[in-house]
């Protein structure tokens, strides 16, 4: 990722003229987006598609092809790497992040012994920032011992990116940020693989692929910048709505940053209304659903929404998602370019 830094700021302007017209620019499918009231718009769940379809290269190529979201039922590691080997992604020689949740000390966070098989294929470093409150991950000493604690460090190198402090990202076009803080060492790093847990989130509804890329490659400080909406201000008695729409702006920032170097992967299991930040969460109360995988954030987030919205026992979520109004997130993030709520599912597994 070092020259790419340095091309980034060099065209920055020129990536704020041209933002008008990216991620919308899209060919659109005919796949649903999820419906305020929890109803598909034809009353049917979302169209799923079996097919051979290549997949874009890296997220560089999603303007010129449908957003695709690959989806398997099969919750194990086998299902994992099939999910990965769909996206037919291209990585490159140099240094693989693969940014999970290490989450708190009785959290749903994703088990190693689920996703060994594809940090290792991958030759990936597990990549986490710490937190802007307290707990087990509040600094760097006692984050690296809550990841040796949930089986990490057995199975792959564990970086704290903030560990050394932040280094700044610009936000281009955004409501308001205008710089987003990650942890320093993300310069270090050639390619994103995002393994995000989706589920409820207290503050935001629901947690995924943005979440993951926003607050979570945040630094400390830089999830308190995301929290207050940019103004310095309170994480916590700020305005929601800001919130919600910061998280997809600093989530550009990095888009921007990697050049498109990235993929999503979203695991629909223990489906809890609360996030992986919780070491108490409530027990789910809906079935695992399964993977989904896509070059782009947004198609993905949406296409979980929308599994969330269409299961007969999904109600509890749904509800967790509206009262937060968590559906901005999304809505702001296709906004700016981020990605398309409009992707074409394929079921690998039909």
């Amino acid at each position: 990722m070092k020259g790419k830094f340095c091309y980034f700021l060099s065209v920055l302007l020129c990536v704020g003229l041209l933002s008008g017209c990216t991620g919308n620019e899209r060919l659109r499918s005919s796949s649903s987006s999820a419906i305020p009231s929890g109803q598909a718009a034809s009353g049917e769940p979302p169209q799923l598609v079996q097919a051979d379809v290549g997949a874009p290269d890296s997220q560089k190529e999603m303007e010129e092809a449908p957003s695709v979201v690959y989806m398997t039922a099969d919750i194990s590691p086998e299902g994992l790497m099939e999910i990965y080997e769909a996206l037919g992604a291209d990585l490159p020689d140099g240094n693989i992040a693969v940014k999970l949740s290490t989450g708190e000390t009785g959290s749903n966070y994703l088990r190693p012994e689920l996703i060994a098989d594809l940090v290792q294929a991958v030759g990936g470093t597990i990549v986490e920032c710490n937190t802007a409150y307290g707990g087990a991950r509040a600094n760097t000493a006692y984050h690296r011992q809550l990841a040796e604690d949930h089986g990490y460090t057995a199975i792959a190198d564990v970086d704290i990116m903030d560990a050394d402090g932040s280094m700044t990202l610009p936000v281009a076009g955004g409501s308001h940020l205008t710089e987003n803080y990650v942890g320093s060492h993300f310069a270090d790093y050639d390619y994103f693989v995002v393994l995000s847990h989706f589920k409820g989130h207290t503050m935001a509804g629901f947690g995924g692929a943005i979440k993951n890329i926003s607050i979570g490659i945040a630094s400390s400080e830089g999830k308190a910048h995301i929290h207050s909406g940019g103004t310095g201000g309170s994480m916590w008695g700020g305005d929601q709505d800001a919130f919600l729409e910061s998280m997809a702006e600093a989530a550009k920032s990095v888009t921007d940053a990697m050049d498109g170097d990235m993929l999503y992967i979203n695991v629909m299991n223990r489906l809890s209304v609360d996030c992986d930040c919780d070491g108490n969460p409530a027990e789910p109360d809906m079935h695992d659903i399964g993977i989904l995988a896509s070059f782009d954030p947004v198609a993905v987030d949406q296409a979980c929404i929308d599994q969330v919205y269409h299961a007969e026992d999904g109600a509890s979520l749904v509800q967790r998602i509206e009262s937060r109004n968590g559906l901005l997130t999304l809505e702001h993030a296709q906004e700016i370019g981020l990605g398309s709520r409009d992707y074409e599912l394929v079921r690998i597994d039909a």
